[in-house]
């Protein structure tokens, strides 16, 4: 059972009202989850400078709604979330999509100490953290879906993450601009595309890269 921790009052409100512009239907349970997840970060955010988001009115769009924009592209697992950090967009995504297994990974132990204590306490079975580098981690040709939300420019990527990506999977790299030096620097055999994201809230617009291998 998730210990008490404080809820901001209009969390729930800006919640709803952002799924609903997502055309993201949730359970009752996943919206409870989710407002818990943002107060454990708030609460741990206080010791431990997990995320430089620290105002209330900005975090549900900007922890939440940012990270849940991507979950018609995460159709299939299991997912490994690279470079997770304080578990984003990987614990919004775990809690909207049940049904698939989910890897966090990270390097930073003050990080995954908290990941892997909020989804203990939020009661996450489909969630692993892991602690390691991502070109030390060995679990060939696994993850059906590879997320990333802060972690590498696109050639890096696909070049540290090549390895634990399935034979027909894909990237889905969260990126705040749409850009083509980005896709210039890829390898050849790479195929991306670039999808424009409105998140809920947020004046500007987030683009969500989608790469595979050639087939």
């Amino acid at each position: 059972m998730m210990t008490r921790v404080e809820i901001d009052p209009e969390w729930s409100g800006q919640l709803d009202a952002g799924l609903k512009e997502l055309a993201l239907p949730l359970r009752d349970a996943q919206c409870e989850l989710l407002l818990g997840y943002l107060g454990l970060l708030k609460k741990w955010n206080r010791a431990f400078n997990l995320t430089a988001v620290r105002d209330p009115g900005v975090m549900v769009r900007r922890q939440l709604l940012d990270s849940l924009s991507i979950v018609p592209w995460v159709d299939c697992g299991p997912v490994l979330d690279v470079g997770t950090g304080a578990g984003l967009p990987g614990i919004p995504l775990a809690i909207a999509s049940p049904g698939l297994n989910f890897s966090l990974l990270d390097s930073n132990g003050k990080k995954t100490r908290f990941v892997k204590q909020a989804a203990g306490e939020l009661g996450l079975s489909n969630v692993e953290v892991i602690r390691s580098r991502v070109e030390e981690f060995d679990r060939p040709g696994h993850y059906a879906r590879i997320t990333s939300r802060a972690f590498a420019n696109l050639a890096d990527m696909v070049s540290l993450t090549g390895h634990l990506l399935a034979r027909d999977g894909r990237w889905l790299a969260m990126k705040g601009a749409d850009r083509d030096t980005e896709r210039r620097d890829l390898p050849d055999g790479i195929e991306v595309s670039s999808v424009a994201l409105q998140v809920p809230g947020e004046p500007g617009q987030r683009h969500l890269a989608v790469l595979s291998r050639e087939r």
